[in-house]
């Protein structure tokens, strides 16, 4: 099943890491199978409030996203964004399809 490394970066500072931290990232992601569905972008907000940017890459599966995180070259470029800025990171699992809302539910 799909999953997803979803990131919500609330709050950057701006300088050179970003700009190598960027340079890097591709790499990291290309043993693993990621690639960037979402990668900040115009956000038109519809309700309450939405600070800062949203990342997602999406992976073939858990173990990947996982695997990605955990690798010695992301885990070697990871200090750029922890320490520039605040962000939360999720791992999230996708649906198959056909989904309807009710399938969380347990529900067929």
């Amino acid at each position: 099943m799909t999953a997803y490394a979803v990131a919500h970066m609330r709050q950057v500072t701006p300088g050179p890491w970003m700009i190598e931290y960027l340079e890097k990232i591709d790499a990291t992601l290309a043993p693993f199978g990621g690639r960037f569905v979402v990668h900040g972008g115009d956000v038109k907000v519809v309700e309450n409030s939405w600070p800062g940017h949203l990342i997602v890459i999406e992976f073939a599966d858990r173990r990947h996203v996982r695997d990605w995180y955990r690798s010695p070259a992301y885990q070697a470029i990871l200090p750029l964004r922890t320490e520039n800025s605040e962000s939360d990171v999720i791992f999230v699992d996708g649906v198959e399809h056909p989904h309807k809302a009710t399938d969380v539910l347990g529900i067929r």
